[in-house]
């Protein structure tokens, strides 16, 4: 091993070699900190909504509105204005 070897050694290399790690910065534990609880946020916010005190038919077409607001062209590429199990949508009922 030469002397040039060793400078280009960085120190996650040589902690690396003796079995140790770097301990992580404020700002990366306060990120992953943050990241989960949004996560959790997340989460918790479907099982309430998952949960909550309402007919069935009330939170299927609940769910469904709110889904069709973030992803409308899942709509449009159904065959025929049908889901899978062939129920109408509300684009194909027809209007009165």
């Amino acid at each position: 091993m030469k002397l040039s070897d060793i400078s280009d050694l960085s120190k996650e290399d040589i902690l690396a070699a003796l079995g140790l790690a770097t301990k992580p910065t404020t700002s990366e534990r306060l990120i992953s900190t943050l990241g989960f609880f949004g996560l959790g946020a997340l989460v918790g916010a479907g099982v309430a909504l998952l949960l909550a005190p309402s007919s069935g038919e009330d939170l299927r077409g609940d769910l469904g509105k709110r889904i069709r607001r973030f992803a409308p062209e899942t709509a449009a590429d159904a065959p025929n204005g049908r889901s899978d199990r062939g129920r109408e949508t509300e684009a194909s009922r027809p209007t009165t």
